[in-house]
């Protein structure tokens, strides 16, 4: 079996290594898995929401522990590393009081319309649910899948980055340590060449991926051959646009941290600046300069705004996509390279400006710190540069005219519009998107129903 290494970022240094779990603990892994269906389902609502606000009282008592582990294998600074730990432990408590209401299905006013003295519907677990999660929120991402799975009664099995290992061992005891069930959230480590094989396990119900456009294909492709469910949340390249009414200042800076945040590794960050020309020049220089400003080192550190990137493959791919750029035309307007006197996988914050469709950039998701500008001189060209896009995930919408706000809520192709600000997952809400971003939901009701049975029951 292949080793599994946890490599610091921002050093390049090995922290850990971990052998691949054998066949044989695979396959003791998924019998548990399997055993504890009957147990977590039959625990009822009021246990298994006992178990899990004991869950996230431990995850928020380990806050330094599990922030600095996050920090060490992905690169994230450490505030917003703790910031996930104590987002994590929220939808916890959340799913914990919610999930009942979420579930409780509705009885049918008048049965007599479908000849039966009593009709409803109700929600079922599905049973063994297969997780394959992605290193740049290496606990929030699986607690977002993990809460309302358990919370329904469904069991967990998480297949985790191969990058966070330590992250992913973490979250496989986590679940027990607060009380669920041996077996009703485990992690298997193993790499992406072995997930196939899980998903066609015939005690497994279900997948769930947050990842690439690739993989998501492959999961898809999987599960539907097999006919099983699938949720996948895929790859984003959400526009920003500003309009002239737009408070302008209060922009720039919201640009810049949603161009930034998670040192620019997120789906949902706002990758395609789209502004119109009438503060264009205003923006674009007030934009370029806050991107420059910003301060790069040690993660730990803090005054550090901007880490490393989490993979030396991922620093590489975003300096391919910027220098195609600039050798087809493009202006750099801040950035463009390794920041000097840094070893690890550091890239500076970087503005383009000059886009075309002959660029990469123009159609590929930019995984790191890199903001594309666009110019254009109407709202109807600002949403048909937004909507040029295989992705559908995220976007923000800048402005105070409300006529504009109705017809950009209306017209933008995506699974979420954040007007005047930038998007940004709640338990609250529901996740997710169209087009190549995946299908399927993720958060509030309708996430924890992605998972479950709804029956109808008709009564005679």
């Amino acid at each position: 079996m292949a080793t599994i290494r946890s490599i610091d970022p921002t050093t390049g240094a090995e922290l850990a290594a971990f052998e691949e779990d054998t066949d044989e603990v695979v396959e003791q892994k998924l019998y548990a898995a399997a055993a504890a269906v009957d147990a977590l389902e039959a625990a009822g609502w009021d246990l298994r929401a006992d178990w899990m606000r004991a869950t996230a009282d431990l995850l928020d008592s380990e806050t330094e522990q599990v922030a600095a582990m996050i920090t060490a294998e992905m690169g994230k600074p450490l505030a917003q590393a703790k910031a996930e730990v104590a987002k994590s432990a929220y939808a916890m408590r959340f799913y914990a009081d919610k999930a009942r209401d979420f579930l409780t299905g509705a009885e049918l006013a008048d049965p007599s319309v479908v000849s039966a003295s009593g009709a409803r519907t109700e929600f079922d677990p599905l049973g063994v649910v297969l997780a394959v999660m992605p290193w740049n929120f290496p606990i929030w991402q699986v607690v977002r899948f993990a809460a309302p799975a358990l919370m329904a009664g469904n069991v967990g099995i998480l297949k985790h980055a191969s990058n966070v290992p330590q992250s992913a061992l973490y979250l496989g005891e986590l679940f027990t340590r607060g009380g669920f069930p041996e077996g009703a959230f485990s992690t298997l480590l193993i790499g992406s060449r072995r997930v196939e094989a899980v998903i066609r396990d015939p005690r497994v119900a279900a997948v769930t991926l947050t990842g690439s456009e690739g993989a998501g294909r492959s999961i898809a492709a999987t599960a539907g051959d097999v006919l099983k469910k699938a949720v996948l949340e895929l790859g984003g390249s959400d526009p920003f646009i500003v309009m002239p009414s737009a408070k302008l200042d209060d922009a720039v800076e919201i640009a810049v941290k949603a161009r930034t945040s998670n040192n620019g590794q997120a789906c949902i960050n706002a990758k395609r600046f789209i502004v119109h020309t009438d503060i264009y020049d205003e923006f674009a220089e007030k934009f370029a300069a806050r991107m420059a400003a910003l301060t790069i080192g040690d993660p730990v550190e803090a005054g550090t705004e901007i880490g490393p990137l989490a993979t030396e493959s991922g620093r590489r791919d975003i300096e391919e996509l910027v220098d195609d750029a600039r050798d087809k035309g493009a202006d750099i307007l801040t950035g463009g390279g390794r920041p000097a006197d840094t070893e690890g996988w550091f890239y500076q914050p970087t503005v383009i400006a000059g886009i075309t469709d002959q660029m990469r950039l123009f159609a590929e998701e930019a995984f790191g710190p890199v903001a594309s500008l666009y110019r254009v001189d109407s709202l109807e060209a600002a949403l048909e540069i937004a909507n040029d896009s295989d992705f559908g995930l995220g976007s923000a919408f800048w402005s105070t005219d409300q006529a504009e706000i109705d017809q950009a809520v209306r017209r933008i192709e995506a699974g979420a519009v954040f007007v005047n600000g930038m998007t940004i997952s709640y338990p609250e809400l529901p996740f997710g998107g169209i087009k190549h971003s995946g299908y399927g939901r993720e958060l509030s009701a309708e996430g924890i129903r992605e998972f479950c049975n709804l029956k109808t029951v008709w009564v005679a």
